[in-house]
């Protein structure tokens, strides 16, 4: 199912995407190219506060260039997508600090959310210790951001509730050991790697919290729920690889004939309607997913927090377009024949992308 005419992703910058798409995949991280265009378009500042040095692009703005990315190659839009996000913690950053990070040359942020380590009261700073799985990029990233348990003389500091308090940290990467660990199917180019810190010192300066209320810039963009903000963006890199298994499975079905039928497959009414089927309900569930997204945008730009159901309503419009795109991808991959499981297919490494990118936790129906 093609995208809209008008893209936000230039013909040019697709091309380049594309042609090196499976040379990625072999290498198991970007082709330099990719990562060149990622660093001259500006893309992974693209949710920093202006302030800073980012671009600060509206929310629905960089959620269709993210999907359309993830259109070409899923893993140059995972990267695309999860480092620009770690990018927009930048707008919780003291301001100095921010302008010091996303102003340094070919800045990229990487990181985990998973509260994996900790970080021990030292001075006037926290001395961090622990590992973290799957950070996108984590070959190119020049600062990591994490989540980890705070502590005080080794004992864990406790919330109002009595559970461990938690804090988010940004480690600048010559702090960090990369721990080679990516062996996923799919995703191959995203270079999800593990990384590890053993006892590095940070300034509290390098801690954040995520919150409106905690924002150091004073952006819209600074105001959207986090966890909106991860359900629209993932939502869409699905969408965008489904798209692009739609495209190829066409071409795929049309060299194939029914057995018992002997017809052709795109002229098995049957595999033509549920082909149809399966494009319309996509551009559908689509369609609902960036009204939801962009009516959000526009309270939010105009000063309206999102209410308990405005979130319900991103949630669910962006596990509906995740179930569509699974339903499709799974029920025609079996008409696209063994060349679809061939490992060197362009159709395959969409298949594994697909199959990779959508088993993040956020997802799950």
């Amino acid at each position: 199912m093609p995208l809209p005419a008008v893209s936000p992703l230039l013909a040019r910058d697709a091309r380049r995407i594309e042609r090196y798409a499976a040379m990625a995949d072999t290498a198991r991280f970007l082709h330099p190219i990719q990562q060149a265009l990622l660093h001259r378009r500006g893309w992974l500042r693209m949710l920093a506060p202006r302030a800073s040095g980012g671009a600060e692009l509206p929310l629905p703005q960089v959620v269709r260039l993210e999907e359309a990315v993830a259109a070409v190659d899923g893993s140059m839009g995972w990267v695309l997508t999860l480092c620009a996000g770690a990018g927009w913690f930048a707008g919780f950053l003291p301001p100095a600090l921010a302008r010091d990070i996303i102003g340094s040359k070919r800045v990229c942020l990487g990181g985990s959310g998973a509260p994996t380590g900790y970080a021990e009261a030292d001075g006037d700073g926290y001395r961090i210790t622990g590992r973290w799985d799957y950070a996108s990029g984590a070959p190119i990233a020049t600062h990591f951001t994490l989540n980890a348990v705070l502590r005080a003389n080794g004992q864990p500091l406790l919330d109002e509730q009595g559970a461990p308090r938690i804090r988010a940290f940004l480690v600048p990467a010559e702090q960090v050991q990369i721990v080679p660990s990516w062996g996923a199917i799919g995703m191959r180019a995203s270079a999800s790697h593990s990384y590890r810190i053993d006892g590095a010192w940070v300034s509290k300066e390098h801690g954040f919290t995520i919150s409106p209320a905690t924002a150091t810039a004073d952006g819209p963009l600074y105001r959207f729920p986090f966890y909106s903000l991860a359900f629209v963006t993932l939502a869409a890199n699905v969408a965008g690889m489904a798209s692009h298994f739609m495209q190829l499975a066409r071409p795929c079905m049309s060299r194939r004939r029914h057995a018992l039928k002997n017809l052709p497959l795109l002229e098995v009414p049957e595999v033509v309607g549920l082909l149809r089927d399966k494009e319309q309900a996509q551009a559908d569930a689509r369609a609902r997913f960036y009204d939801v997204l962009d009516r959000s945008w526009a309270l939010v730009e105009n000063g309206t927090p999102l209410t308990a159901d405005d979130m319900e309503a991103v949630q669910a419009s962006s596990l509906a377009l995740v179930a569509v795109s699974r339903a499709a991808v799974d029920e025609l991959y079996p008409y696209c024949g063994l060349y679809a499981a061939h490992e060197d297919s362009a159709i395959n490494r969409v298949w594994r992308d697909f199959h990779t990118a959508s088993q993040h936790s956020l997802l799950l129906p």
